[in-house]
């Protein structure tokens, strides 16, 4: 049986993890009560990052965020990188496991990028495939993330909400709602991202991304973001999750800060104005 979608995450705000954060993680770590941590950094044996992971794993909930399944990928899955995964599960027990709707993989090579896909009934059903051997392999339930996007394909036949409500639905897999992917894709593709959260399946969501992104422009002078997770977290990103746990109740929120990481005081700051959104949606949480 899989685990419920709600997960077992704190309703309170957690932290991406990064190695120069671990000694002040320890001695103080404000509001944070969960930590993040990408599962490719931590298939390996042993060392300094398993046993500082050891070690925080003892006083704050894990959620495992994977960057290279490629659940999207033509191909099959990497039986390899799955099996590692597993291994990874086995011992570290988290409180949750996510992944991105995306590919990264084709012919053997691995991109290092997470690229979009075509919503057709064709790619509905090779994602549910893939979610489902997932899901199996792990005994556990996965969250699907919402990708950020800068363009749209000719060929998709359904809209980005109504495909993740349909893979949730069809593998029992949870979603992931990264808020400022819905931003960036909004600014980019010329939609209104309160009326996309609306239509979002609130009730699937364990988990929820908070993130920055940095403005462009394209060719014809058009407004272009950029997700960096390279920033503080923008207004009208706080706006729209402030509305969306409103809508439907405090979620596990993460602070994603992946580039130009800041000392620790400022990425617990960004944690410390999570929580006291969450608090006014009724979530216990420490300002």
């Amino acid at each position: 049986m899989l685990d419920s979608h709600r997960q077992n995450l704190p309703l309170a705000p957690g932290v991406g993890y990064k190695p120069q954060h671990f000694a002040d993680i320890m001695d103080d770590p404000g509001p944070v009560r969960w930590l993040e941590v990408h599962a490719e950094n931590y298939m390996g044996a042993g060392g300094r990052p398993l046993a500082q992971l050891r070690a925080l794993a003892e006083r704050f909930a894990i959620s495992v965020h994977g960057v290279g399944l490629s659940i999207g990928g033509e191909g099959p899955l990497d039986a390899a990188h799955l099996e590692r995964l597993k291994a990874l599960c086995a011992w570290l027990h988290p409180a949750s496991f996510s992944e991105h709707l995306a590919w990264s993989t084709h012919d053997g090579a691995f991109l290092n990028d997470l690229l979009p896909l075509p919503y057709t009934q064709a790619t509905l059903g090779r994602v549910c495939d893939h979610i489902d051997q997932v899901q199996e392999v792990l005994g556990r339930q996965m969250l699907l993330e919402n990708p950020s996007t800068y363009l749209g394909f000719a060929e998709a036949t359904l809209e980005e909400v109504a495909f993740l409500t349909a893979v949730a639905r069809r593998t029992g897999c949870g979603l992931l709602l990264d808020v400022n992917n819905v931003f960036v894709s909004a600014v980019n593709q010329g939609f209104d991202p309160a009326t996309y959260l609306r239509q979002f399946p609130l009730e699937l969501v364990g988990e929820i991304h908070l993130g920055g992104h940095a403005g462009d422009e394209g060719d014809h002078g058009m407004p272009l973001l950029i997700d960096t997770h390279g920033t503080q977290v923008a207004d009208p990103v706080w706006d729209l999750f402030a509305q969306t746990v409103a809508q439907d109740g405090a979620r596990p929120t993460l602070i994603e800060w992946d580039n130009d990481v800041p000392d620790w005081p400022v990425l617990r700051a960004e944690a410390g104005r999570a929580a006291l959104v969450l608090a006014t949606a009724g979530a216990q949480v420490m300002a």
